[in-house]
């Protein structure tokens, strides 16, 4: 279906916007000053009339439609042509009531004063206004933008890359939280700290007993893979006189 196939099934298609099943009508007197219309100058005790609205429209057409609860007879319409507008205007002194500028199918037309007894029936009448009247301005930009491609005056916008023209984007990724304490335990585990200087070890009790002849040669001492450095390697061997004492072979030192 094209364009203007879809404009015509629109035109012939009657779409109900909303519907409140109690709504009442007021008389109100003559507007006397700038000031706007205010319900409370209403007798708001005893409505003129209560029944059901329904807001439809057609096309472009927007219509407020006042009707008898059980019937549906028409009981007033107010065309609405813009929102907000002449058409239905709020009152000063309350969210709930409004004026209708109501017509009849010879043009006359005349003022009169609706309300609603629950705040959210008027909200929702305002929203669906709203709604309505955002939705013609939108399909009134597409056809626009249709008469433009077909030659019209209004120019596409072109948001195409020109040749050359490039697009830089920065990125700005943070870091995981933990990943610095990873990488420090990560450090510390792979090379352990060196030793803070000189170790001594305790060596191995010797292999001499205290009832030896302390002028023998001294016993070799064994550590592991080591050997203490005695004052020679031969068993057997006399220790050089010396005047200071032996060095003792209870520690080894690296």
């Amino acid at each position: 279906m094209d364009r203007v196939d879809l404009k015509l099934a629109m035109e012939d298609y009657e779409a109900i916007l909303l519907v409140k099943h109690e709504v009442f009508v007021f008389k109100i007197p003559p507007r006397t000053s700038n000031r706007g219309f205010r319900a409370a100058d209403w007798n708001l005790e005893a409505p003129d009339w209560n029944g059901r609205l329904r807001l439809v429209a057609k096309g472009t057409e927007c219509v407020l439609k006042l009707e008898d609860k059980a019937s549906g007879e028409l009981f007033a319409k107010c065309p609405i042509e813009q929102y907000p507008g002449i058409s239905i205007e709020s009152v000063s002194d309350s969210s709930r009531y409004f004026v209708l500028r109501i017509q009849d199918d010879s043009g006359r037309a005349a003022f009169i004063g609706v309300g609603f007894a629950d705040r959210s029936d008027s909200f929702d009448l305002n929203v669906a206004l709203q709604d309505h009247f955002k939705w013609l301005k939108q399909t009134q930009d597409i056809a626009n933008e249709g008469t433009a491609e077909d030659g019209g005056a209004k120019p596409r916008l072109d948001l195409s890359f020109k040749e050359g023209e490039t697009i830089k984007i920065n990125m700005k990724i943070g870091k995981k939280d933990g990943d610095g304490a990873t990488k420090v335990k990560a450090k510390t585990l792979g090379g352990l700290p060196p030793p803070p200087g000189t170790v001594r070890l305790a060596a191995p009790v010797s292999a001499k007993t205290p009832n030896e002849d302390s002028s023998a040669a001294p016993q070799q001492d064994v550590w592991g893979d080591f050997t203490s450095a005695g004052p020679s390697a031969t068993p057997g061997a006399t220790a050089p006189a010396t005047s200071k004492p032996p060095v003792s072979t209870n520690w080894v030192q690296f």
